[in-house]
């Protein structure tokens, strides 16, 4: 936990001094993906966040997903 906190507080001071107006939120909760469930449910849960939130329409239209160089609509097509 102590990664993730040092990683947040860093990106963070970084966003703040870029004027990006994205925020971490307070906490965050850890998941362990076990063999039983699906991976492709766990992604999609995890992208819907901002759905849920209001924040979007649709989990593509939500800025701040995936990362460099990685193409989510790709990804959750090959674990199906």
């Amino acid at each position: 936990m102590g990664f993730i906190k040092a990683y947040k507080q860093t990106t963070g001071f970084w966003l703040s001094k870029q004027q990006i107006t994205a925020r971490w939120q307070k906490d965050f909760f850890d998941h362990i993906v076990r063999k039983e469930e699906n991976l492709v449910n766990v992604i999609k849960y995890i992208l819907d966040d901002p759905v849920r939130e209001g924040l979007v329409i649709n989990w593509q239209d939500y800025p701040f997903k995936g990362a460099f160089g990685c193409n989510l609509e790709e990804i959750l097509q090959s674990l199906t």
